[in-house]
């Protein structure tokens, strides 16, 4: 079994809460997942900038980069307690209403927050 590789924003709160969350399920049933912060991260193996990476949730799984909300049906159909929200969500109907909501509302909302956040910091 191939290991599935998530890159994620650590600097995002919210991210990082979540990821945790993703970590504790894959550590219990040792599912083939590995977590990148992308901080940490050789971006240019993902074929991303940092901008690119930052906006938007990434797995990689057989060498093949899938982001955005497909990358989460990745995700969730390796940990038991998830399987059943990606076959949910995998639904033609409702894909496309999830797919459309993290679109156009969580990853820009997301990605705003963190602008925000970096911002301040800069400040």
């Amino acid at each position: 079994m191939e290991q599935i590789e998530i890159l994620y924003n650590g600097r995002c709160p919210i991210c990082s809460a979540e990821i945790a969350q993703y970590r504790k399920q894959a550590e219990r049933v040792d599912a083939p997942v590995a977590f990148v912060d992308l901080h940490d991260a050789r971006l240019s193996e993902w074929g991303l900038s940092a901008e690119q990476a930052t906006r938007r949730f990434h797995a990689r799984k057989e060498g093949q980069i899938i982001s955005g909300f497909p990358a989460f049906l990745i995700l969730w159909a390796e940990l038991p307690r998830m399987r059943w929200v990606a076959r949910v969500l995998s639904v033609p109907g409702l894909h496309q209403i999830a797919d459309f909501g993290y679109n156009y509302v969580a990853a820009p909302l997301l990605y705003w927050l963190h602008r925000r956040r970096e911002a301040r910091k800069a400040a």
